[in-house]
């Protein structure tokens, strides 16, 4: 059976809270971020999802945690939350080539003050 072209699979981690090397004020600078942290993952699928199917038809949830998370270099200090978002798209691309697409969302707590979410969107595509 062939997928038709409208089918996909989205895996989703919401929320993470990762606390980062990342700013360019000084007073960003020198102490790790709280972040919140989204992920979709959007996955080339098996013909079809049985009560039988294999993980490797799919992928680990956790493995999109790891990305965010203990994947991200210790110490590093990252000018820009894009290049946050850009490290874990190129970490998720590598651990599968069944992604075709994933979106990050980071959310700067720190400058939250009434529940505002203040960040950016990154998404890329498999090239």
């Amino acid at each position: 059976m062939q997928t038709g072209f409208d089918d996909f699979l989205t895996l989703e981690v919401n929320n993470l809270h990762v606390d980062v090397l990342t700013g360019i004020y000084s007073e960003e600078t020198h102490l790790p971020q709280p972040l919140r942290i989204s992920i979709r993952a959007r996955l080339r699928i098996a013909d079809h999802y049985d009560q039988d199917t294999p993980l490797n038809q799919s992928k680990n949830y956790m493995d999109l945690k790891h990305a965010a998370s203990t994947a991200l270099p210790e110490g590093m200090h990252f000018t820009l939350i894009e290049a946050v978002a850009d490290h874990i798209i190129d970490t998720i691309m590598m651990q599968d080539d069944k992604v075709s697409h994933v979106e990050v969302k980071i959310v700067k707590l720190a400058l939250s003050e009434r529940g505002e979410e203040i960040g950016i969107t990154l998404g890329r595509g498999r090239k």
